[in-house]
């Protein structure tokens, strides 16, 4: 399979029919991009949802050791993990009716994006969800 971009138009839409963004990666250290990024979204007013298990909380939110232990829907999974990590973490999205899979600027993998796709997922590789909705959503999600 090989993978194509979704349009703009679509990532556009994705960005304003989402409000949950479980980020997988996300440090509790303020200087680390993941954490920069979605501090950047919260304040856009996106749920941020952290996915890392050496962290009891990040941004004020609960953070959970995997995606299976998150209690609420999942509209976005973005990631924020080196590529040969991301097939699990396509699975475990698939697992938990995320609708989007959002791997990171830097970050592609065919066979996460595949897993995804089979799973009934959206996949969005090597973008930046800041920049995205930043270009996209100027004036926030109104």
């Amino acid at each position: 399979m090989s993978y194509v971009h979704p349009s703009r138009e679509e990532i556009k839409q994705i960005l304003l029919d989402s409000q949950t963004i479980a980020v997988v990666g996300l440090s509790d250290d303020p200087s680390k991009t993941s954490h920069m990024v979605s501090e950047a979204m919260q304040r856009k007013g996106y749920r941020i949802i952290p996915v890392n298990p050496n962290a009891t909380s990040i941004l004020g939110e609960t953070s959970y050791a995997s995606l299976k232990d998150v209690p609420v829907p999942i509209d976005i999974v973005n990631v924020f993990r080196r590529p040969e990590h991301t097939p699990p973490i396509a699975v475990e999205a698939v697992a938990a009716g995320a609708k989007v899979l959002w791997l990171q600027l830097g970050i592609s993998n065919e066979e996460a994006a595949t897993i995804a796709t089979e799973g009934g997922l959206k996949i969005i590789m090597d973008r930046c969800i800041k920049v995205e909705d930043s270009i996209l959503l100027p004036h926030g999600k109104k």
